[in-house]
Order: structure tokens, then sequence, then C-alpha cells
């Protein structure tokens, strides 16, 4: 009887036997249930074969196969394999990590086949509009039915308890019927031609099209570098148009979900929103898995995605593409800590794609591929709809106490509300204040579960952690010396909202955090509102730094910036001198001219003046050099063992024994003490980590496969960060 080798979903780096009457080589991929203890697992077959390692009476069978759904295709398992070696994670948590929820668990419909359902001419004819917008569930059916061509019952139960409900009453209305489920192996239809562009390219747009285009079919990485403006999504389009045109799929990744409607309202323009299918996390379990499923038979031609999307199976898949490939969104930060742009790289390779990375600030990493000849640049260095934004650097040592809008930003902000023009304070920390301070003696309110400080959200009434999620009621008096003398301390989005109404009465203001956007939508309403003009002043976090297009924002005041210069982290220059240039770019982006004002303490710091020329280049070389010089990435390679209990002194003698093991191993690695994080405590759980660095990325590995039989213990939780980028 063949023997099944069964991927699961469990913290064991191994594979699991089971025995199935009639399995071969074509069940490889598929998704089985299988007995596990006392229940029953989801798993993936990642192997058939007539022997066993194991007395085959000791062999469980089983249950079943779900050869109705499309398998894991070989490239997907490639990939998850090569994850498994890099990251040094169990292979079963990455196979069923990366799949839709509603595959995952054994008493989901989908496992099981069953009927099919489409809609007929009359429900293609429905206006959504027409739909009342609290009938969310019909509405939610309705476009469901229309991503794709057929939905089963296990679609539609994911949908919401009274899903099937609704769709007995669309069927008795005419708009749907039911059909013959397609066959999962069946290929997606081939033939597409996107509609046509009315979009002219300049010499510069036109040449890196040209490149890749040329580059279709065989593997290379591009790595687009564009000034903000500069027209960089008009390039991709054109290029994933060219790939789709001559039968592909193509994938387009983004860093975060708030990007993803405006980048896919321009693809479904582009292309036809029949075509195209967005994946994040901000989906529910049964759109998810519609849309896995319409990439996976190859019936979606493009997808657009956050970091997990690159794990999608696309059976006809011709180009990659990473938007703002230097942002941190894409390294995943717990459990499989991988980067989707590096992944996006492994996969164009095994698959014979090119891939193009854009951004304005390339990661340092990729500045050093291009010059060692491993990637092909190119790049945007003119703005396609008017002059870059100018960029002054303003002095705030001479503010008096207390103030933080200097006078230069107040007027700036002011010409540009009588103008009719809008402008943006940017302060990247939401909530009123980062803590709340004791005028008497000094005390600050911390977290109790974790070492940090409560920040204070006036609105709400509520002191917050913004690292556990834990709330509490501002107390009446200090609990240290009983003073009522409490004061917020430092701004918050929040705290500088109120300061701007007070400042400029009758200004229309607004402010975008994660706080006012929680609400489904909520983002692509303030979105909307700004576009149509109802805003004069916005105040925004990063969520407003990047990937946004608003012709009549011409002001940008940027406040609290210095904080980002003082870091331990030798990553955060890099990183604040990205968001900065990328804030700046959301001035001036039409025909109105664009000037950007940041203040700072620190006017005299090699970074502003970098910023003020607006030269990346220059920035990037001083910065590699450094880096070169520290012996810091990308010119070492390094790993994070990461531990965390209850118990401190559980933690650090879990990492001690470990480096004492590593040193033992005399591989050529350096080991570092172990240290805390820099929020040592967080949720109750105390937390340490010990740094390993190599030369030499092979001689990090060889010592990484040698040292992982050492790291086991059920005494703390630990993982292996390969690559890290928090410390």
């Amino acid at each position: 009887m063949p023997f099944l080798q069964v991927a699961l979903d469990v913290p064991v780096d191994t594979l699991f036997d089971y025995r199935y009457p009639d399995a071969g080589e074509d069940d490889v991929g598929r998704l089985v249930v299988v007995p596990f203890g006392r229940a029953h697992r989801v798993g993936v077959v990642t192997g058939v074969s007539d022997t066993t390692l194991i007395e085959s009476n000791r062999v469980r069978q089983a249950t079943r196969i779900a050869r109705h759904l499309p398998r894991v295709p070989a490239e997907i398992l490639d990939l998850a394999r090569f994850c498994h070696r890099y990251y040094h994670h169990p292979l079963g948590e990455i196979l069923l990590g990366v799949l839709p929820t509603a595959l995952r668990r054994t008493d989901a419909t989908a496992l099981t086949p069953g009927r099919a359902f489409r809609l007929t001419a009359a429900g293609l004819g429905v206006d959504l509009q027409a739909v009342p917008a609290r009938a969310t569930l019909q509405r939610r059916l309705l476009e469901s039915l229309r991503d794709a061509p057929t939905l089963g019952v296990p679609e539609i139960n994911a949908l919401g308890s009274s899903a099937m409900r609704v769709l007995r009453v669309f069927m008795h209305s005419g708009w749907v019927e039911e059909t013959v489920p397609p066959d999962p192996a069946a290929p997606g239809e081939v033939a597409f031609a996107p509609n046509a562009s009315s979009h002219a390219l300049n010499p510069e747009q036109s040449q890196a099209v040209a490149a890749v285009v040329d580059t279709l079919g065989r593997f290379e990485t591009h790595l687009l570098q564009g000034v903000t403006g500069s027209g960089k999504t008009e390039v991709y389009l054109q290029v994933i148009a060219e790939a789709v045109a001559r039968g592909g799929q193509a994938l387009l990744l983004v860093p975060e979900i708030n990007l993803t409607p405006q980048l896919q309202a321009r693809v479904d323009d582009r292309f036809g929103a029949d075509r195209v299918v967005a994946l994040h996390s901000g989906l529910a379990e049964g759109e998810r898995l519609v849309r896995w499923t319409k990439a996976a038979r190859g019936e979606a031609t493009i997808v657009v995605g956050t970091r997990l999307a690159v794990f999608t199976p696309m059976p006809r898949l011709a180009l990659i593409v990473v938007d703002e490939e230097h942002d941190a969104s894409y390294k995943q930060q717990e459990g499989l800590r991988y980067h989707a742009r590096d992944l996006a790289i492994v996969r164009g390779r095994d698959r014979g794609v090119p891939l193009v990375l854009g951004s304005a600030t390339p990661s340092l990493e990729s500045v050093r591929q291009v010059d060692a000849g491993r990637y092909r640049p190119a790049y945007l260095r003119t703005r396609a709809g008017g002059a870059a934004p100018s960029v002054r650097v303003i002095d705030t040592r001479a503010l008096p106490p207390g103030e933080w809008l200097h006078p230069a930003s107040a007027q700036a902000i002011s010409g540009a509300i009588d103008r009719g023009e809008q402008s943006l304070v940017f302060i990247n920390r939401r909530g009123y204040a980062p803590t709340l301070l004791c005028h008497h003696c000094g005390w600050v309110a911390p977290c109790h579960r974790c070492s940090a400080r409560l920040t204070y959200h006036h609105g709400a009434r509520r002191l917050r952690c913004h690292h556990c999620g834990h709330e509490a009621l501002p107390p009446r008096a200090c609990p240290s010396c009983g003073s009522q003398d409490l004061r917020p301390l430092g701004q918050g989005t929040e705290r500088v909202e109120e300061h701007l109404v007070a400042r400029f009465p009758g200004a229309r203001i607004a402010r975008v955090d994660r706080d006012t956007t929680r609400r489904k939508d909520a983002f692509a309403q303030l979105r909307d509102r700004i576009e149509s003009g109802d805003i004069d002043l916005l105040v925004g976090t990063q969520m407003l730094a990047k990937g946004h297009d608003f012709p009549r924002l011409t002001r940008v005041v940027v406040i609290g910036a210095d904080q980002g210069l003082f870091s331990p982290d030798y990553r955060a220059e890099e990183r604040l001198f990205a968001l900065l240039l990328q804030v700046a770019g959301r001035a001036g982006r039409a025909s109105l001219a664009g000037e950007v004002l940041v203040q700072t303490g620190a006017p005299e710091h090699p970074l502003y003046a970098a910023l003020v020329a607006q030269n990346f280049d220059r920035f990037a070389r001083e910065q590699l050099e450094m880096r070169r010089a520290a012996g810091f990435p990308p010119y070492v390679h390094q790993a994070l063992l990461r531990a965390e209990a209850t118990d401190e002194l559980a933690v650090f003698e879990y990492l001690r024994q470990a480096a004492t093991a590593g040193r033992d191993l005399g591989e050529d690695v350096l080991l570092f003490d172990p240290v805390p994080p820099l929020v040592a405590r967080v949720a109750g759980r105390w937390r340490g980590q010990l740094l390993v660095q190599a030369s030499a990325r092979p001689a990090l590995h060889r010592f990484l496969d040698a040292w992982w039989p050492a790291l086991q213990t059920p005494r703390v939780r630990w993982s292996l960060d390969v690559d890290p980028l928090d410390f």
C-alpha cells in the first residue's frame, strides 16, 4: 500500500507517514485530512512512497485526500522547502501557514467536494449600488460571485453563517443557478487583451519598460529607482500589460494593506476588475479562499497583495513586481520570519521570470547588489507631473518651551489654506502624548505588563500600551506622591490635531492614523475626502507617507523626526531618510509647487543635508561606507536567537547555554553575549536575544545547521530570525 509523507502544522521539524490505498504521485501537493493523536488535522502531501521507515502496522491511514481542490504546485513546495532550509523553520508550519485559513481546519467544508453556483445573466445585471449598505452579506456574496466563475458551498459558507440562506433567495430571484464544479486541474483562460493605455511614457520610463520586457521569459532582477512622482507605477502597468498579453500572470506586491485598494483601482481600470484579485490580511476567510482559488486555477491574471501573497500559486506566472521594495513591512516578525522581497527573488529565479524591485529609496542591500552586478538598475530621475518640492530644514532650538510649531511652518500652512491648497503635518506617533507625567515627582505611567510607558489617548480618556494592548483609566492623582499635577508629555497625532484646530479656526482638519482608520473602509473614505478637496489640513503618521497621490497637497510639515537620529538601531538613519523622502514626495505632485519643512533640533546633521538636496545616492554611499567600516550588514550576515518566558532568569540561562554550545562548535562565526531587546518585557513575558554573525552566508548557515539540535527546549519559547531587521 502506498505511504504518504505529510507536513502538519505542528512545531516539530519532521514529516509524518500515513497509508492511503490509491495514492499516487499526482497527490503530491494535495491537502489531506489525517488522524493525529486523538484528533484530526489538515496536512499537505509532500511525497508518496512504497516504503516507510516505520513499522507498517503502526502507520495510520489518512482519512481523505481533497482531490477536488487545487494542489499546492511544485514551485510553492520548493519555495517552502527553501524557507525550511534558510529560515530554519518547520516545513509543516510553513506550508499550512501560507494557505487560506478556511483550508486549515478539519471542519472546513472546503475539504469536502460539493455543489457549485454561478450568477445568471440577471444576476450579472444587478446594480451593487442598489443593494442597501446595511445588507453587507448580500453585497459580499454578489461581489464574490462576480469575482469567480463559480462558488462552492465552502466558499459561500465562509462568507457568513447565513450566506446559504441568502443564496437561496438569490436563486429564487433568478440571479444564481447551480452548475458543475470546475475541474481544479483545468487551466485558466490564456487569451487576454488589456485596455489600451492612454499614458505616454517619457524617455526614462520607456527605457525602463523596454529593459524589463526584453527579459520576459528569463530570470533577471531589475532595480527601478525613481524619485517620488516619477511614474514608477506606470512602468509597472506597462510591463504587466506585456506579460499578460503573452499569456502570463503577474504578481504585484505592496507593503501595506492601505496601499492595496488605491493601486488595485488603477490595475482594475487598466486590465478589468474580473481579472484582478487582491490578497491581504484584511479579507474575510471566504473572500480570501475565493481569490486564492481563482489565482491557483489561473483564472486571475494579476494578483495584487501584501507579503503573504508571495506564496500564491500562479500556474502561468511570468512577472513579479515588488513596490517599495525597501519597506520593512515585507519582513514577517512572527512565526516564519521571512522577507517577502527576498522570497520573490528566489521564486523568480526558480521559475525563470524577471522581477522589478521599485523604490525611491532602495534598501542598502539592493544598492550593494547593483554594485556587484547582480541587479540591473533603471533610473527615473524626473517627476512625471511637475518639479520636485523644495525642502527646508527649520531650526527649532530657539522655540519657547511647550511650543512645537515653528512660525515658518505655521505661515506655510496658513498660506496654503488661503490659496485653497492642502497641507500635511506629519508626526510618526499616534495618541495624544507619549506618556503621562507627574510634574511634582517625575512619575510616568508605566505598563504593568511591558517595559514601556503607556500612551495617553485624550479622546478616549485612556492610557494604552502600543505593545500589548493594555488599557487603563488615567489616575486622578500620582500613585507615587499623590500630586494631582499630572500632565501629558510630548506630542502625538491626537494632540497635534487639537492644537491645529485651535491655531487654524475654520480649517477642515482630519487625522489619519491607526486609531481613526480601524473601521473597515474608514481609510478609503478619508482618502476620498482628501481627493475631493473636503479637507484643508491633514495630521498623519506613516500611513500617509507612501503610495498616495493628492493633487492639491502642496505643503508638508514634519515634526518629531529627530527621535530617529539617536536610536541604537544601526538601520535607524536609513529608515528615517527613506520615510522623510517619501513624506516629502506627497507635496506638489501635480501642477502646484510643493514645499516641505522639516522641524529639527539638529539642523547640522548630515542626514538633513542629504534630504535638502534630495540626493539618495549620496546618502546611500555614506551609509554603506559606515556599514563597511563598522562590520554591519550588508557586509556581514546575521541571525538572531530570540527567547521569551515569564521567568527572566530562565530566558538568559537558556541563551547562555546556547552561546556555550555554539562556541563549542568551533565554526567561523561570532557569537555576541545575550542581551535584552529595546523593550525587554511584553505582555508579561521577558525577552532576550543572542546575535550570531558571519562574514559569509554559507558559513552562517553551516553553523545554524550544526547549532539547531542544541537549541531545542520546552522551557522557553524560542525562534531563529535569519537576516533580522529589528533588535
